[in-house]
């Protein structure tokens, strides 16, 4: 299929994003594509897991762990500028999801597929002339990364491509995605974390300046700075769409404020499956990555209701029903598709045709939809999402104007009272626009849903923790400051976002207001990411890289003790050969892949999966993987994968990376081995197996991806099948 797939990407290239690019900025009006190869190597497709549990019967949900190493030739110039640029390579690794909805009853038996990437790929571009480019005005303010982090935002959930398979199907139905659910975070403390700042050169240990950074997917939220505490309280609520489940997790990062360099105080990351099925957990978390800390959370599930019988509850538990209507934690959620207009004026030039936008709001909260260049009758399908104080009191307030002339083309305003009383609370039509032409009308969709938390009946004795996940990535990151540094780039508000805002904590949780805390606690925090959706939506493109770079959790059963593990693992061996003759692997297999940027100066290892491996106990084994840069083995160097429970054949697909030259990289051995969690203070903690990788070869520019024998001690010759 590659070469056809290469035809559409072609086409994809000239049809579609080179009008895009050239109507975007008027330096850009000669952009054109010369050339576009994406040669040779295909994409592979290195595993895919199929989902059996919390899925709709009318739907299949497959993740693909994609690899892409592609030698690829795209060029492009600028002739009012002489300019010329191209990219030569792509590389892009994660785990893509494919949705198939709905199953029907006639051939091809599925309505139509989405694709989307639940987290942000490993994407690495090798440009050509990209500072010729960056000097354009209108592009001076973009840096590589920048770019990159674009592009990888916009693969992420909930931007996702929709392809219709029928005719029948209605594909704004489609592009008209429902969350799962609401995650309403209460940010409340922590106790016992460490204190990173010193006086007198050091000599003296003094406290911290904590804050914590929240990221459900793409919404990322930060607390505010409570000085020099190491118990602080911060009492904050934050509110996050969550659009799949199982696959997204809550990921908190404490930092340490400080003038230069943020310090790292410790993470968590938590499983939503379990958030969900609890409804409400209310604990003590112990923090990872570091020796101490841990942290207080109030995680409330809210369901999606789609009628107003629960309302008033809702209201009179939020207070909505004494708070201004603007403020405070959501009642319930707008939906709401953006389809198109027709008929709009012509703006301030007679006869001229306007580069249409809508702006939309509901109290605080504003959103923006993307430029349509020079029409009269603009086509959007653009999806938006807004918080909901008190839908009663509340209305939405929308606007079409004209970017290139700054004038309105039209107003409507709409009371979500009204959709209290339509059926499913929903409204879909063309809406006639206020102070516009005679004809002049907005398509839209409208969907309220009420935030309401389900009472799960538990029996006295019953016991719930939520499963917390170990973070995986490395810790090169954190040596940037730690501080998000929200940059309104091109191209990164893109409204296809869901915007997540944090939320007053007043009025939630008892024993707040006696503290003294004011109502507005959890908006004011001097980083406050996501009051403003615009603020919000401008995050992902500079978003801070310790949030997508994380160092690996020190592993509890410390390799000090490989001597010991690796003579329990023959002894293992030993009684699972028991007179017979194991396979050619008898420990199994890990597939990686291996390579080195020259770009970013670093050797990436993709753990992609493990297959046949010995089974530990009676339930199978709990895998996960951990790496060494040999000869370091300080625990700073230690790169480890999450823990796959119960499985002899576990798939990772994690990239971790180590700082380090290619020359340098050549006379080093990259130490992998798999490992039995067991659980905290288990005796069925040990080695299942270890691979050494010498990495002599030329071919690491390049890269490879193959399966590895596992052996006792590694040190046997990897065969590769």
């Amino acid at each position: 299929m590659w070469p056809f797939i290469c035809q559409f990407i072609e086409k994809l290239f000239r049809e579609t994003i080179e009008p895009a690019v050239r109507g975007a900025h008027a330096h850009l009006s000669t952009f054109s594509f010369t050339r576009v190869d994406l040669g040779q190597q295909p994409l592979r497709i290195n595993g895919v897991k199929v989902y059996t549990e919390n899925v709709d019967k009318r739907q299949i949900i497959l993740d693909l762990q994609i690899s892409f190493v592609g030698n690829c030739e795209i060029d492009l110039e600028i002739k009012r500028y002489f300019c010329r640029a191209g990219v030569q390579s792509i590389q892009i690794h994660g785990t893509m999801r494919v949705i198939l909805e709905p199953l029907i009853g006639d051939m091809p038996l599925v309505g139509a597929l989405s694709i989307f990437f639940l987290r942000k790929p490993l994407l690495e571009i090798n440009w050509t002339g990209l500072t010729n480019l960056l000097d354009i005005p209108g592009l001076n303010g973009l840096s590589d990364t920048i770019i990159l982090d674009i592009i990888s935002n916009y693969l992420v959930l909930p931007n996702r491509i929709t392809v219709p398979l029928v005719s029948e199907v209605q594909i704004a139905q489609l592009r008209f995605p429902v969350p799962k659910g609401v995650l309403r975070i209460h940010f409340i403390e922590a106790q016992d974390l460490q204190g990173k700042d010193t006086y007198l050169k050091g000599l003296v240990k003094g406290k911290s300046d904590p804050y914590g950074v929240i990221r459900v997917g793409n919404q990322i939220f930060q607390s505010k700075v409570i000085k020099e505490n190491l118990s602080p309280k911060w009492n904050e609520v934050y509110e996050a769409l969550v659009y799949e489940h199982p696959g997204q997790e809550l990921e908190i990062e404490l930092f340490d404020e400080d003038p230069d360099k943020d310090d790292f105080l410790g993470s968590l990351m938590i499983d939503l499956i379990e958030v969900e099925k609890e409804r409400l957990l209310d604990e003590w978390f112990t923090l990872d990555e570091v020796p101490r800390g841990k942290l207080h959370l109030k995680l409330e599930w809210l369901t999606l209701m789609p009628d107003a019988s629960n309302l008033e509850q809702v209201l009179t538990d939020i207070r909505a029903d004494k708070d201004q209507a603007d403020d405070g934690l959501s009642s319930s959620l707008l939906i709401l598709y953006l389809d198109s207009a027709r008929n709009l004026p012509s703006g301030k030039k007679v006869n001229s045709n306007p580069n249409p936008l809508v702006q939309m709001s509901v109290g605080h909260t504003a959103q923006e939809s993307k430029i349509r260049y020079k029409t009269n009758e603009p086509v959007w399908e653009e999806n938006f999402t807004f918080f909901i104080h008190n839908p009663k009191r509340q209305e939405l307030e929308v606007e079409v104007r004209d970017e290139q002339h700054q004038c309105s083309l039209g107003n409507l305003r709409i009371p979500l009272s009204q959709l209290l009383a339509r059926e499913d609370m929903t409204l879909s039509q063309r809406f006639q626009l206020s102070n516009s032409g005679p004809n002049s009308s907005l398509k839209m969709k409208l969907a309220l849903r009420v935030l309401h938390r389900e009472t799960q009946e538990r029996p006295p004795d019953h016991q719930h923790s939520a499963q917390v996940k170990r973070p995986s990535v490395s810790k090169e990151g954190r040596k940037v400051s730690a501080r998000p540094q929200m940059s309104a780039s091109p191209g990164s508000g893109d409204s296809g976002m869901a915007p997540s805002t944090p939320v007053a904590g007043g009025g939630e949780r008892p024993g707040m207001e006696e503290q003294g805390l004011p109502a507005e606690a959890g908006l004011q925090g001097p980083r406050d990411l996501g009051r403003s959706s615009s603020s919000l939506q401008a995050g992902p493109a500079g978003s801070p890289s310790h949030i997508s770079v994380k160092e690996p959790t020190p592993s509890i059963a410390s390799d000090i003790s490989l001597p010991i593990a690796t003579q329990e693992l023959q002894q293992r061996l030993r009684q699972l050969e028991n007179g017979t003759t194991l396979g050619q692997s008898p420990l199994g297999q890990i597939q990686l892949t291996i390579r080195h940027s020259s770009q970013r100066n670093k050797l990436v290892v993709v753990v992609h999966a493990c297959r046949n491996l010995i089974a530990f106990s009676e339930d199978g084994s709990d895998p996960y993987v951990r790496l060494y840069l040999l000869p370091d083995k300080r625990r700073s160097g230690r790169r480890k994968t999450h823990v796959s429970k119960k499985t002899l054949n576990p798939v990772f697909d994690q990239s971790f990376d180590f700082s380090v030259s290619l020359p340098d990289v050549q006379r080093r051995t990259l130490d992998v081995a798999v490992k039995n969690s067991g659980g905290f203070l288990s005796k069925d903690k040990g080695l299942l197996g270890k691979v050494l990788v010498g990495l002599a070869s030329e071919e690491l520019a390049k890269g490879w991806t193959q399966w590895y024998d596992l052996t006792e001690d590694g040190t046997r010759p990897p065969v590769v099948t």
